[in-house]
C-alpha cells in the first residue's frame, strides 16, 4: 500500500494574517478606551455618546441633527434617545432654523459648554496617559490608518446603500 499520499491540507486561520490581528488590536484597543473613558466620565454622569456628542456641538454650534448624526456615524433613531437626555439636563438646546422652520439646529447651553470643556479635559488626560510612551510620529502612523480604513469603510457603506 504504497499510495502516494495528498499533500496535508494547510489551515490559514485568521489570527495568523498581519491585517486580522491588526483589525482585532483596533476593536480590543477601542473597545478598552471606550470602558477607561467611561469609567473617567462617571462622575461628570456623561458616557462617552453623550460626550461625542457635547465635543461636537462645542465645536460645530447650530448644527443639524442630520449633520449630528452623519458625523457621529449613528442613525436618527440613537440621536432621538441621546438628545433628549442632555436637553433634560438643560446641556444642550434646539433651536428653529431661521430659513427652514423643519430644521432644528442644535447648540450647548453655558452648563452644556462648561461641562463639555471639563470632560475634553478628562478624555485628553486618559489619552494622553494611554499613549504617552508612543511617540508622535508612531502616533501620526496610526492615526492615518485609521483615517484611510475609516475613508474605505464608509465609502462601502455608501456603495451598500
Amino acid at each position: 500500500m504504497n499510495k502516494k499520499q495528498a499533500p496535508i491540507e494547510q489551515h490559514h486561520f485568521p489570527w495568523d494574517h498581519p491585517r486580522f490581528r491588526s483589525w482585532i488590536a483596533v476593536a480590543r484597543a477601542c473597545q478598552l478606551m471606550q470602558q477607561t473613558l467611561t469609567r473617567a466620565l462617571a462622575d461628570l454622569d456623561i458616557k462617552p455618546p453623550h460626550l461625542d456628542i457635547l465635543v461636537n456641538l462645542y465645536r460645530f454650534d447650530g448644527i443639524t441633527q442630520q449633520e449630528l448624526a452623519r458625523k457621529l456615524l449613528v442613525g436618527r433613531s440613537n440621536m432621538s434617545m441621546l438628545l433628549p437626555q442632555l436637553e433634560k439636563r438643560g446641556l444642550i438646546e434646539r433651536r428653529g432654523d431661521d430659513k427652514d422652520k423643519r430644521v432644528l439646529r442644535l447648540s450647548l447651553t453655558d452648563s452644556g459648554r462648561a461641562l463639555s470643556e471639563q470632560a475634553m479635559d478628562i478624555q485628553t488626560k486618559v489619552i494622553d496617559k494611554s499613549m504617552e510612551d508612543s511617540p508622535i510620529e508612531e502616533c501620526m502612523i496610526v492615526a492615518q490608518a485609521m483615517e484611510r480604513l475609516v475613508g474605505i469603510l464608509l465609502k462601502d457603506e455608501g456603495d451598500a446603500d
